[in-house]
């Protein structure tokens, strides 16, 4: 009886996870349609996207744990290879994908900061359903949003500054008051009021999209004139360089003899960005068609990441009816 109620917590646990996933973009979908459609509606919030921001940090803060901080003492190396992976894969694949598709200064500055960004607040639902090393994934995105403040201005000034003025200690600073103050206020609160955390806990993912659906719905206000002759090859930028972060994320993990689970969760850290982030700081510090490719990466990375574990749990489907014993000889 007691596996049979855990097997189907199990299944309504990832049922939800599922709902949340697809849900997601949709809200996000939306809040671009209502941008485009509606400017005017969006236009006098134009000023809130670093509040919005801090929103979707401080919910991530209540969602951590001390346990998510030890796991780097536990098991460094998977943390180490993951979180350089993501400074590393994705930041390069912006700039060869800006030099491949020839693209824009400005959109190519804005997907230069998308790879730039630490790992997106959804990648451990995917991670979950991917059946990867949840754990894992909590802690390399909690360790690469710590050190954003410091890498991703630099890198953002370096890779990007052929393209755009790039104000890398205003940027920082930013980073810093709106992810990182945010989310030690909600490991604050958390570790106060922990029952009352509890409680809010199932609501915190939506409260994220909808602010990050509203930060979608302002970049696209401001940049709706130019939507109609940029958003393909935004939408073709950004879709390579979510799945060439996949790809590379996986192999990484692979190459450096990681556990399957561990690699998939690879996987989906290095290719799931903090797009939201990148959408505010390049409003703020670049220009509102910069700011395109991370609307549009908030949308994608949630559609793809529902597709990825799809895609592993299809493999372990398969692994599984290649293991099972076939029919026993008939004897003469």
């Amino acid at each position: 009886m007691e596996s049979t109620a855990t097997a189907q917590n199990n299944q309504a646990e990832e049922h939800s996870a599922f709902v949340a996933t697809l849900g997601f973009p949709l809200l996000v979908i939306a809040g671009g349609v209502i941008g485009f459609a509606a400017p005017a509606v969006v236009e006098p919030i134009s000023g809130w996207t670093t509040w919005l921001l801090g929103i979707v940090m401080f919910g991530m803060g209540l969602t951590l744990t001390g346990s998510d901080f030890v796991y780097v003492a536990k098991k460094p190396l998977p943390v180490v290879i993951g979180v350089v992976a993501q400074f590393v894969i994705m930041p390069l694949a912006a700039v060869l994908l800006t030099w491949m598709l020839h693209l824009p200064a400005e959109i190519a500055a804005g997907v230069i900061l998308v790879g730039c960004a630490p790992g997106g607040t959804s990648s451990n639902v995917v991670s979950y359903l991917s059946r990867g090393d949840v754990a894992l994934s909590v802690t390399m995105t909690s360790v690469s949003t710590l050190l954003a403040p410091i890498l991703t201005p630099l890198l953002t000034l370096w890779l990007a500054g052929e393209h755009m003025d790039v104000s890398a200690g205003p940027m920082a600073w930013s980073i810093v008051k709106m992810v990182v103050v945010p989310v030690g206020l909600g490991l604050l609160v958390r570790l106060l009021a922990p029952r009352f955390v509890a409680a809010i806990l199932p609501a915190l993912p939506w409260v994220s999209v909808i602010a990050i659906a509203t930060i979608v719905a302002i970049v696209v206000a401001g940049s709706r004139d130019k939507l109609a002759q940029a958003g393909l090859i935004v939408l073709v930028a950004v879709a390579l360089h979510n799945i060439i972060g996949y790809t590379l994320g996986y192999v990484t993990g692979k190459v450096t003899g990681q556990p399957e689970a561990a690699s998939r969760t690879m996987a989906v850290e290095v290719g799931m960005q903090n797009s939201g982030m990148a959408a505010t700081l390049a409003t703020n510090y670049l220009s509102p068609l910069a700011a395109l490719p991370g609307a549009v990466f908030s949308v994608w990375h949630n559609l793809s990441g529902a597709v990825l574990a799809l895609v592993f749990r299809g493999k372990d489907r398969r692994a599984k009816v290649g293991t099972q014993p076939g029919p026993e000889p008939v004897s003469q």
